[in-house]
């Protein structure tokens, strides 16, 4: 996916960018990068690929190099960013988040219309920046160009812009993604995860409304455009994406997790299915708390069998190869024995979404000994792949093992059946689940449901984005 953070003060601000972007790690594993803006520097631009080696490693010198009381940091799992534009508007620096589904389209539109070129990237396909900020420039305003561009893009785009002197914000116009705005002494600053400024001296001013423009100098926060109440926040920030300190729509990720926990044991108990199980554990890191919750409201036990070695590998799939990234999920599980032989398991993970690195995960519980080892998922059945949020890898959504499972029983048909297959009260559901289980050699398994979840979060439903369970906006 991505994240972005920016800062505008009355003194440097380049380290609070490079300490602010850093805390977007968990975010994405290809490329970082930092533009700042000085008088007699002017615009500065550091892009570099961080598949093999953190953000922090790869900027710490570019970090001590730049100047500016102006900066923008990215995370991007898809473009280089932030990129420098030039148009009718001015020379900026220009960074996003989300997805362009029909960039071709828009590419062949603003070629037919007189664009005489973008910037491609190794691959031959056009930045998503570039592609914005082309968009943008159609416009006789940043404000009315950017508002354009949401209408005419089919996805999702949050942005960041700097110029000279100000830095822009915008928040997509469903409000999928959060954009967050601190405040501190000597300025502003931006931010998709609240907590990342924390550290930095900031408080929470605000947080950006769906389709929210906002100017932000060393002096203020000035909205450009009002946006609307019509936000549709992307669920599963809370049950994976979202690191456990962040709050998003007053909402902070850790203690949702925890309610979901306990939401899924409340239903295990209700429903006579509570395992007789000797400990509950997580699934690292993010099934973690919701492990907890179940425990605590289980009476079962907490425990972690084991451990991951994340110093070299910090996450699962950076390797750029699905093989490599299974080794690597494999390699870095480290077994205590003492907890897994000859015991009863149940584990809570944040989702089910393919299945692979899961099977891995319970051939090595059995191999170590394990008796029994039962599953819970945090979330829904997966059944669609998002089109709103660059977060999948998946080519097809016959890579998710639940539409795998549907479409072997009943092809294309099936479709029309998910929400029967969601739910594991219904024939379909249970024949979902035994599949799953037989596939995955489990005990037993069970999914959160959709109304589980969001009572987790505790916003309504008509301000959540459920696609990837329901294929419902």
């Amino acid at each position: 996916m991505g994240g972005f953070f920016g800062a505008i003060s009355h003194k440097d601000c380049i380290s609070d960018v490079f300490f602010g972007t850093d805390y977007h790690s968990h975010l994405g594993t290809r490329r970082g990068g930092m533009a700042a803006y000085d008088p007699e520097f002017g615009f500065q631009r550091n892009i570099h690929s961080i598949e093999n080696s953190p953000f922090r490693t790869k900027f710490e010198a570019d970090a001590a190099n730049m100047r500016g009381k102006l900066c923008i940091g990215c995370i991007s799992d898809t473009d280089p960013q932030p990129i420098l534009v030039t148009s009718k508007l001015g020379l900026y620096a220009i960074c996003n988040v989300g997805i362009i589904n029909n960039a071709d389209k828009l590419y062949e539109e603003l070629l037919n219309e007189g664009c005489a070129n973008f910037e491609a990237m190794s691959s031959g396909s056009i930045n998503s920046s570039a592609l914005i900020g082309a968009l943008i420039a159609q416009k006789s305003s940043f404000t009315e160009g950017i508002k354009y561009a949401q209408e005419k893009i089919d996805g999702t785009m949050s942005l960041v812009i700097l110029t000279k002197d100000c830095i822009i914000a915008a928040r997509d116009k469903r409000g999928r993604l959060p954009i967050i705005i601190g405040r501190s002494n000597d300025g502003f600053c931006l931010s998709f995860e609240s907590f990342a400024y924390q550290k930095l001296g900031y408080e929470t001013y605000k947080e950006l409304a769906a389709g929210e423009i906002a100017r932000i100098t060393a002096d203020g926060c000035e909205t450009l455009e009002k946006g609307s109440p019509d936000m549709s926040i992307c669920t599963f920030l809370w049950t994976y994406y979202g690191y456990p300190n962040a709050v998003y729509e007053g909402v902070n990720v850790e203690a949702m997790r925890a309610r979901n926990g306990r939401i899924m044991a409340e239903n295990d108990i209700k429903n006579g299915r509570l395992p007789d199980v000797d400990y509950v554990c997580g699934v690292p890191d993010s099934g973690i708390p919701h492990a907890i919750g179940y425990a605590n409201r289980s009476g079962i036990p907490f425990a972690r069998p084991f451990i991951k070695y994340t110093p070299t590998w910090p996450r699962s799939f950076m390797p750029q190869t699905q093989a490599m990234r299974n080794k690597v999920a494999k390699m870095k599980l480290i077994p205590v024995h003492e907890l897994i032989e000859g015991k009863k398991l149940l584990f809570v993970d944040d989702s089910i979404v393919r299945g692979t690195q899961m099977r891995e995960t319970v051939e090595f519980l059995y191999e170590n000994g394990a008796k029994e080892v039962h599953m819970r998922s945090a979330c829904p059945p997966i059944m669609f792949g998002c089109r709103y949020l660059n977060f999948s890898r998946s080519n097809s959504e016959l890579d998710l093992i639940a539409r795998q499972i549907i479409q072997e029983k009943e092809g294309d048909e099936g479709v029309k059946y998910i929400a029967e297959y969601s739910d594991g009260s219904t024939e379909r559901g249970k024949h979902l689940r035994s599949e799953i289980c037989r596939r995955l050699k489990l005990t037993s398994l069970e999914f959160q449901t959709l109304e589980g979840t969001i009572k987790a979060v505790g916003l309504p439903e008509d301000k959540l984005c459920t696609y990837c369970w329901t294929g419902r906006k």
